[in-house]
């Protein structure tokens, strides 16, 4: 099967960034979705160079899905990774496995090997709000748990996304833990997000100011460039450590597993390579003893659908991502969209990878330029540490 055409759409959810979607379809009909990892502001970006890059797919075997990631590496990017990169290259990835599965007629998995579980757990994300207090987000959280989930993650930390914090900060960190697990009950399980914003002298005493909560993990306490900080955190504390979303390679995860980083690592599936690097990456974890939750700021179909298929298959799968924010748009442009029920998500049954867009419903929301609106704007300096007279804010204001 020969590759014809690779069609991109950028998507308004309304909410959070726009979303990047491609279909890829061959000379004999057949088509395939995947879905880019992007970033809010910088979503053009990505489809600027997936577009350049399906340039090159034109006539090549839909099949040839391994080599043809090599040749992307070494011909295309000359031997250089980057974000840009592997996002563009993870859709089209995953659009050519979707047709591949459809082509015979089987779900993904099956073809893969078969599923290790029958259902995959998720936790939510998105559910809560930047501009509210944290007695309004505790609203929020409580929300979630009724509507079935047992799990969230959360970023507390008020301020810029900065190595040293205040006191302060750290202080609200503490008070925010606390009337979550409070408000939550002690079965919900409640994941930190740290976004590899600190130090490691910041991270080590907040986390050991939170451990008495029942922390489910403490993800990306620092920036995994220097991969032996998240180690040495991870000796410090008591609660699971997490780390990958900011790792896009098979080399730079083979790094993060020899240091012992991390008892659980999160690459997202449209920005590592897609699903083959993916089930790679699980299988290097794996004589490591490390766990795998798929990391997936993505749509709740072509992002959580390849992720629901990669967790299905690995045996050392924890519990995935999914951004209940995204899901109400994201429902209006599928064919039939995946439903979660009680924090698990049942496997598809359909051949690929498991859903279709309407196309029509995806053009009626094109891209919105949001700008700074998303509070990610240029700080002055007169803003950063230390700051005299400061007061920590009343709620998260770096992301």
């Amino acid at each position: 099967m020969k590759i014809a055409r690779i069609e991109t759409f950028l998507f308004d959810p309304g909410t959070a960034k726009n979303l990047l979607f491609c279909r890829v379809e061959t000379e004999s009909g057949l088509h395939g979705w995947g879905e880019a990892y992007v970033t809010p502001g910088k979503e053009p970006v990505i489809e600027h160079l997936l577009r350049d890059l399906a340039k090159y797919m034109i006539g090549r075997d839909a099949f040839s899905i391994r080599h043809t990631a090599q040749v992307v590496f070494e011909d295309f990017a000359m031997r250089r990774t980057s974000l840009d990169l592997m996002s563009a290259w993870s859709a089209i990835e995953i659009a050519l496995w979707d047709i591949v599965a459809k082509n015979a007629g089987q779900p993904l998995y099956n073809i893969l090997g078969g599923a290790s579980r029958e259902r995959v757990k998720v936790y939510a994300n998105g559910w809560s709000s930047g501009t509210d207090s944290i007695e309004k987000n505790l609203e929020r959280a409580l929300a979630v748990k009724a509507a079935g989930y047992t799990a969230l993650k959360w970023d507390p930390f008020p301020g810029p996304w900065r190595n040293f914090i205040h006191r302060e900060d750290e202080d609200h960190v503490v008070n925010y833990v606390r009337q979550m697990r409070q408000a939550l009950g002690p079965d919900f399980t409640l994941l930190v997000e740290v976004h590899r914003r600190l130090a490691p002298m910041h991270a080590i005493r907040i986390g050991q100011r939170i451990a008495e909560y029942d922390i489910g993990w403490y993800e990306e306490p620092c920036l995994c460039d220097n991969i032996e900080l998240v180690a040495e955190v991870r000796r410090a504390l008591p609660m699971p450590i997490v780390t990958g979303e900011a790792i896009y390679s098979k080399e730079g995860f083979a790094q993060a597993l020899a240091a012992r980083a991390a008892d659980i690592i999160n690459p997202d599936i449209c920005n590592c390579g897609g699903i083959s690097a993916m089930l790679d990456i699980a299988a290097m974890a794996q004589p490591h003893a490390v766990a795998i939750s798929p990391h997936n700021y993505n749509s709740t179909l072509v992002g959580l659908a390849a992720t629901v298929q990669l967790s299905a298959m690995i045996p050392n799968f924890w519990i995935a991502e999914c951004f209940i924010n995204l899901k109400p748009a994201c429902d209006e442009i599928a064919v039939t969209p995946l439903t979660v029920h009680d924090s698990f998500v049942d496997l598809p049954t359909t051949p690929g990878i498991g859903i279709d867009l309407d196309v029509a419903r995806l053009r009626a929301k094109p891209y919105r330029d949001m700008g700074t609106r998303m509070g990610k704007g240029l700080r002055s300096y007169t803003e950063e540490f230390p700051r005299k007279h400061y007061a920590a804010a009343a709620t998260r204001t770096g992301y």
